[in-house]
């Protein structure tokens, strides 16, 4: 089984979600994508996970971001699973669910890790861009609830950093300070970063973010 890595294209497939059957690549069209795993449906931690990114729909919108959830169960355990969610999340679930039953998606995103479990998948997320590579891949322990403030400040890093030639410092906010990439030279500044910049190291050159009025 070959492991996807940054960059890689991610595999396309055709499944059953509970918004209708879905061409994964077709699904995303022009948009960014997050394709995360739960172990199985009705799981405590999962529960806060999905009504959580339901909360976040516009945040997720702002971005161009589709969302797609994946369990090893099927429909007709995915619907009681949202009702279930929606009552104690106080939320509405608006997007599919994948029901892997057969673990094919599983299989292809490498999702089953034999020594954490053999039959259930482990709590993978994926943030693939438009041109359908991987940006982004996390995998998280069946005992941690994921970051979704994480995941979108990642996204941001991701859209501003494939348009600008910057990159994002540890901790880095949108908004915030920018490092300069070290393939630009310090003649090139002025036309690519007319805010300017202070070198703090020849090598580490930070600018106000480019993409921020």
């Amino acid at each position: 089984m070959a492991v996807l890595r940054l960059g890689d294209e991610a595999p396309n497939f055709t499944a059953q979600t509970t918004e209708g059957e879905i061409d994964f690549h077709n699904w995303l069209g022009d948009s960014w994508g997050i394709l995360f795993s739960h172990p199985a449906d009705y799981t405590p931690v999962c529960t806060t996970e999905l009504g959580t990114v339901a909360k976040y729909t516009e945040e997720f919108n702002k971005r161009n971001v589709k969302v797609a959830a994946l369990s090893v169960d099927g429909l007709e355990s995915h619907r009681g699973w949202i009702k279930d969610i929606n009552e104690t999340q106080d939320t509405t679930v608006n997007f599919p669910i994948i029901a892997d039953e057969d673990r094919k998606v599983s299989v292809l995103y490498d999702m089953i890790h034999p020594k954490a479990d053999s039959q259930l998948t482990v709590r993978s997320v994926f943030v693939i861009a438009p041109d359908k590579t991987i940006k982004l891949t996390i995998t998280y322990p069946a005992s941690t609830g994921r970051n979704f403030d994480e995941l979108l400040r990642v996204i941001d890093s991701l859209q501003l950093t494939a348009y600008h030639k910057v990159a994002t410092p540890a901790n880095w906010n949108n908004g915030e300070d920018c490092v300069i990439v070290p393939s630009v030279s310090n003649e090139e500044i002025p036309a690519l970063f007319p805010k300017g910049y202070t070198e703090i190291k020849p090598y580490l050159r930070m600018t106000p973010q480019p993409n921020e009025n």
